[in-house]
């Protein structure tokens, strides 16, 4: 791909030289602000929750949104206000009301509605836009900021070309993208069937089995011991053996919930005193395993088995699960906690209000659980779900990388040909 013939300076420091021809003007001059409401029950309402950030996808969902919502069209541009969303943009390909934090924006005066998408998603205008955000708690960017906001613009012939060159290579990333994501819940799968296998028919294809008498649990070995989790582990443990230390300033791990992985990785760079972190944190031991009990954390498998924590204790987000191995290898304790049927029986055990829900304790207390009460053979199965899940999460791992580099290339390549930095013009 070839730059412009010319540039020329445009005037104006973060967007630096376009191409010559190009107009440099603020948005409010082809941009309408769209401020009428309506709160008909009917209408098709988009929220922040329903733009997924920085693609511009529309995710439909059925979300309980009240109060009057901003009517907008197909064409108009809609804009997250709210800085944690600033990359939240969506060109509407349908008519409905906006609700909550959202500008909608109505083209009018010679600007393509879909290059204009393009534009605000690039990632020069979102970073422009993040550093004039203000507020404490929610920060804001105003509409007077936008509107004031000068963007560099070609004709409309060749807005509209952009336009359409960008869907085209979007679209092809997009593709790519959504065949590895495709790849990587196939192999999730592939994962979750061995450990669900291991831990509940064992290894010995050859082994008589025995109805559990769970109807859940179907047969298992006729060998192996079946017991509620609470008789093999110590869900919750009291923190009350290390309460001498409660007034040290000794530095330990912390875990907030983004330092636990789906793939149930932990990362401990965080350290503050145990001073600090004694009250209103959840504290657990070297071996211990966690699990996230709020939604969506706990439905997206945050959780770990805490090795290499540094100390005998850390702290963490009181939003996790503590469960302390008994009578099972700590390995073992965990691979159940991956399982499906674990997931799903929590997820549908959750208590609480939408959005807030969480896993209570008595379903962790009280899930059955079968297991060898041979050693070696609890051994055995927790190196066979090793060693074949480590090999599954390495191939995952590389095509999440493979997208990772994806999603950078349709950033980066938004932000070139919107800025003129590259000619795509035939």
């Amino acid at each position: 791909m070839k730059p412009y013939p010319k540039y020329k300076d445009s005037g104006v420091e973060w967007i630096g030289e376009v191409p010559e021809g190009w107009e440099v003007k603020r948005i409010k001059y082809f941009f309408r602000l769209i401020t009428e409401k309506n709160c008909s029950l009917q209408m098709k309402k988009v929220a922040l929750e329903n733009i997924e950030s920085w693609t511009g996808h529309f995710i439909d969902s059925e979300g309980d949104y009240q109060g009057e919502g901003i009517l907008f069209r197909k064409g108009d541009v809609l804009f997250g206000k709210l800085r944690p969303y600033l990359a939240k943009v969506l060109n509407a390909k349908f008519s409905g009301a906006s609700v909550g934090d959202i500008f909608v924006m109505r083209p009018e005066f010679g600007i393509s509605s879909r290059f204009a998408f393009y534009r605000f998603l690039s990632k020069p205008f979102i970073d422009i836009v993040d550093g004039s955000t203000f507020g404490a708690k929610m920060p804001r960017v105003s509409w007077n900021f936008i509107a004031n906001l000068p963007i560099a613009v070609p004709i409309y012939d060749e807005q509209t070309a952009i336009a359409a060159y960008l869907d085209r290579k979007i679209t092809q990333i997009d593709d790519l993208i959504s065949k590895k994501q495709k790849l990587i819940a196939l192999l999730k799968e592939e994962r979750a069937a061995i450990i669900n296998h291991a831990v509940t028919k064992g290894l010995n294809p050859d082994a008589p089995m025995k109805d559990s008498g769970i109807e859940w649990l179907g047969e298992v070995p006729q060998h192996w011991e079946i017991k509620k989790l609470k008789y093999v582990a110590e869900i919750n443990p009291s923190k009350s053996a290390y309460i001498e230390f409660r007034e040290s300033n000794k530095l330990v791990t912390f875990l907030p919930m983004e330092k636990v992985s789906e793939e149930g990785r932990i990362q401990t760079d965080i350290k503050k005193s145990i001073r600090e972190l004694w009250n209103g944190f959840t504290c657990f031991e070297e071996n211990d395993v966690i699990i996230a009990k709020i939604t969506p954390c706990f439905e997206n498998g945050k959780g770990a088995l805490i090795t290499n924590l540094g100390s005998n204790i850390g702290f963490g987000s009181t939003e996790f699960h503590v469960i302390r191995p008994r009578c099972l290898p700590k390995e073992y304790l965990f691979y159940i906690t991956r399982t499906d049927r674990f997931m799903k029986f929590g997820e549908a055990l959750m208590t609480g209000a939408a959005g807030q829900k969480r896993v209570p304790n008595e379903f962790i207390e009280n899930y059955f659980v079968c297991y060898p009460k041979d050693k070696n053979e609890q051994n055995e199965i927790s190196s066979f779900i090793h060693q074949k899940t480590t090999k599954i999460d390495q191939t995952i791992s590389k095509i999440k990388k493979q997208i990772d580099l994806l999603q950078e290339y349709r950033t980066a390549l938004i932000s070139e040909v919107v800025t003129g930095k590259i000619d795509v013009r035939t």
